[in-house]
């Protein structure tokens, strides 16, 4: 039960950006469900000015903190991407080429 009214408070008007872990804390897919809500919230409208602006502060913490895991990602990808013969390769990865593969 505390766990649920922790959630609903998490995602009051206004809490969300004082409620929730330590961004540094979170992993990606956390953080990417955070910046979700929190850009709901936004959207939603009806906080007091302070309360905006603490949100869209969070926002772009995620938002920096989501960029910088997948910049890691990209990064450990790139490093461990192995050839036939059993050798490691960095392979420059883009997005774009994905779906050529």
């Amino acid at each position: 039960m505390t766990n649920q009214t922790n959630q609903m408070n998490r995602t009051e008007p206004g809490e969300g950006a004082t409620a929730a872990e330590p961004i540094e804390r979170l992993a990606f897919d956390d953080a990417l469900a955070d910046l979700q809500r929190t850009v709901a919230e936004l959207e939603a409208g009806g906080q007091p000015l302070e309360a905006s602006i603490a949100l869209y502060e969070r926002g772009v913490a995620l938002h920096e903190r989501c960029a910088r895991l997948l910049a890691e990602a990209e990064l450990r990808v790139q490093r461990l991407v192995e050839r036939a013969g059993g050798a490691l390769a960095a392979l420059d990865v883009r997005p774009d080429d994905a779906g050529e593969e």
